[in-house]
């Protein structure tokens, strides 16, 4: 089993990551990881502290000669804007910001000051989400997984990508991008609502889409409600700081039509592969992968940093207050991807030790090749009558 843990505050010395459960036999150098880090640090929108972060990976456990032990695995990334608050006297902050977890996580915890709740909920913390996803990313591509992601909409601005637009190629030109959209018409019109945002100094969310290829079918399971797949997807998904939606393939959309416009059909080809002529479902069925690519769509509120006041209280007088902004993104749809395409992979590692098992890559591999596919020959019927013999 797959045990994550992460730690660490917005501004103190480091953030701090620990996998346990990693197979042996994994190649892994910190540059895997450091390209990951450095994805999530770029894209229009970004506010001043990307400019003071350089983030870069230390792993001081699990990995000897480049290679996973099997033992834990422990990574370290410096938070450079340490040194510019570690003596520093910090202004009290009595005054939470909507949007924010400053007055639940008072609530909560019983904080007298605000900024304790600042400093762990920020999305600072998913810097190590990203770097345990890189590790993730490693180990499903030794068996041809790939997970990437795209930006879909940013504000008003919302972009169709026609079906014969191949999802590889969509995250690839992604990638060239600084909105992270694939379409560069629709980039142009992203970028420019991003810097009247900017100016108007407010904030902007997005949706964007985060996809899993060569999947093999049979992950996860229809047993129960904690072992669907497409549940922890949502969840792992939703988990992620501003995030307040996902779904499944165009879930949403699905719900306005009937069935018969719906459900991916099933047919045969000449060599008894059973296949789907859509992919409707979004690569997921019962809460099994499908074989066919896993898409996730995923919502993202406007930062709640604004840079205009809003009302509040300031819980030290008990008297109305307009909040104080402090430093923030204007829009980090484009940076969320990377962050999406963490918690997939992540979700997908989980369920694929669940399914093959083993100590080691080199164990993984015969049973991988040897999973059940979706062809004829896999799936010997019986085809009698019989009893539920209860």
């Amino acid at each position: 089993m797959l045990r994550i843990l992460t730690a660490g505050e917005s501004h103190g010395p480091l953030l701090t990551a620990i996998v346990e459960g990693m197979p042996a036999g994994l190649p892994l150098t910190a540059e895997d990881i450091n390209v990951e880090l450095a994805r999530r640090q770029q894209g229009y929108g970004s506010g001043g502290r990307m400019t003071i972060e350089r983030d870069q990976v230390q792993i001081t456990a699990g990995v000897m000669n480049g290679v996973t032990t099997g033992g834990p695995i422990a990574l370290h990334v410096e938070n450079r804007d340490f040194k510019n608050w570690k003596d520093r006297a910090i202004t009290p902050m009595t005054t939470p910001r909507p949007g924010h977890a400053d007055l639940t996580g008072a609530i909560k915890y019983g904080y007298r000051e605000l900024r304790v709740a600042l400093e762990r909920a920020s999305a600072r913390e998913t810097t190590m989400r990203v770097a345990v996803g890189a590790i993730c990313k490693k180990l499903l591509s030794q068996f041809g997984i790939v997970v990437g992601g795209y930006v879909v909409q940013i504000g008003s601005v919302v972009v169709e990508l026609p079906d014969d637009y191949p999802l590889e190629a969509r995250i690839a030109d992604a990638e060239k991008s600084d909105v992270r959209c694939p379409d560069p018409e629709a980039s142009q019109r992203m970028h420019e609502e991003i810097r009247q945002a900017k100016v108007d100094k407010d904030t902007l969310g997005g949706v964007f889409e985060v996809v899993a290829l060569n999947v093999p079918p049979g992950l996860g399971s229809h047993v129960h409600y904690d072992r669907r797949l497409d549940g922890l997807i949502v969840a792992a998904m939703v988990s992620i700081h501003a995030m307040k939606g996902a779904e499944i393939g165009p879930a949403f959309a699905n719900a306005g039509k009937r069935g018969s416009e719906v459900h991916d059909e099933i047919v045969r080809d000449e060599e008894g592969n059973l296949l789907r002529r859509t992919n409707r479902a979004g690569g997921l069925e019962g809460g099994i992968t499908t074989g066919e690519p896993i898409v996730a769509r995923v919502a993202m509120k406007p930062i709640s940093t604004v840079m205009k006041s809003l009302a509040s209280v300031n819980l030290a007088t008990g008297e109305p207050e307009q909040t104080t902004y402090e430093r923030s993104d204007h829009c980090a749809v484009p940076r969320a991807v990377p962050v999406g395409e963490a918690m997939m992979a992540i979700v997908l590692t989980q369920a694929l030790l669940e399914k093959l098992g083993g100590d080691s890559v080199d164990e993984m591999l015969p049973r991988f090749e040897a999973l059940r596919r979706a062809r004829l020959q896999d799936l010997p019927m019986d085809n009698v009558e019989w009893r539920f013999g209860y």
